[in-house]
């Protein structure tokens, strides 16, 4: 006796009161609306959000269009949300004084989801070097927890897995490496860095070959440094950077070798007074911590003297 085919694989109501179209969009992830307020930020979130021109154009774009591509968010053990991918959009539209936006909610491990976040924000068109510093590290740091893409702990520290990271973002292992160096700098040198994409002239800036080298110096070391820069308006070349490093690897760096070497001229370099300090000492209060106050109150007590020249010239023009 032949078996009925047809009763063995009896369509669903679902089958036959839908569409196979509407099956499909079933099982795609969901958009639904969701409260900023209900939001949180992702911890350590690397990029910067800042109110710039590009910002307000997003900002314009939404009032006018509302929020095209939704963002990516995750739910939290205390009922809450954290954003994932969508950061500048939440922004924009807090801005926009528009109280919900479009989410797709996933169920996401905390490596899965620093993943998510440094690679969607790695697509952006501008990102500065402090920015794709923290992001690889970062995703270095998820992909050695849960061994992605056949990577292990074991090589996890090493170039191929360096080369996992930068290869969606068309850069090679070592230059991953290499912003990732970036970390180790104090925050006022990294905003130097971060200045050398600004490409201002009026601003100081430290090129990432140079950076790099410093990124080796000791945090006390690179204050030192901070110092000089701010004191003197000069920021170090390669070759000066590359010398700082090894007088710190060879535990010969001192403020005197320091400031000898970075005395060399050199194209970014304004004309210095020099003044001994044996003659300041006398007249310089013993508050002031580093050689950036005691600039400042010589400045300022020169401009006050400046001043009073001035005003005893014109007296003395009266009294003629």
């Amino acid at each position: 006796m032949v078996k009925n085919e047809s009763k063995m694989h009896l369509p669903s109501l679902d089958d036959i009161f839908t569409t196979q179209k509407e099956r499909d969009e079933a099982d795609l992830e969901k958009v639904v609306y969701i409260s900023i307020k209900d939001i949180d930020d992702f911890p350590k979130h690397p990029f910067k959000v800042i109110e710039n021109d590009e910002m307000k154009e997003m900002v314009d774009s939404i009032k006018e269009k509302g929020v095209l591509v939704p963002t990516i968010i995750r739910p939290k053990a205390n009922g809450r949300y954290e954003m994932v991918s969508g950061h500048r959009r939440k922004k924009a539209s807090e801005l926009a004084n528009i109280d919900t936006i479009p989410c797709i909610i996933r169920d996401l491990t905390d490596d899965e989801a620093t993943i998510i976040m440094v690679d969607s924000n790695l697509q952006r068109e501008k990102i500065l070097p402090s920015e794709k510093a923290f992001a690889y590290k970062l995703k270095i740091e998820a992909l050695k927890h849960q061994g992605k893409e056949g990577t292990s702990r074991q090589v996890v520290e090493k170039l191929e897995t360096a080369d996992i990271v930068g290869k969606s973002n068309n850069e090679s292992g070592r230059q991953v490496q290499r912003f990732i160096r970036l970390t180790y700098l104090i925050p006022k040198l990294l905003e130097y860095v971060d200045n050398s994409v600004i490409k201002d002239k009026d601003t100081l800036s430290i090129a990432l070959s140079p950076a790099v080298e410093i990124s080796f110096l000791k945090e006390e070391e690179q204050s030192c440094l901070l110092d000089y820069i701010d004191c003197n308006l000069i920021t170090p070349s390669q070759s000066q950077a590359i010398e700082l490093k090894e007088m710190s690897q060879n535990n010969t760096f001192t403020v005197e070798k320091m400031e000898q070497l970075l005395d060399e001229s050199k194209p970014n370099g304004t004309p210095k007074l020099k003044v001994s300090m044996n003659r300041l000492s006398s007249v310089l209060p013993s508050t002031l911590k580093n050689d950036r106050e005691r600039e400042e109150y010589v400045i300022k007590a020169v401009e006050w003297y400046d001043k009073y020249q001035k005003k005893l010239k014109e007296r003395n023009s009266q009294e003629r």
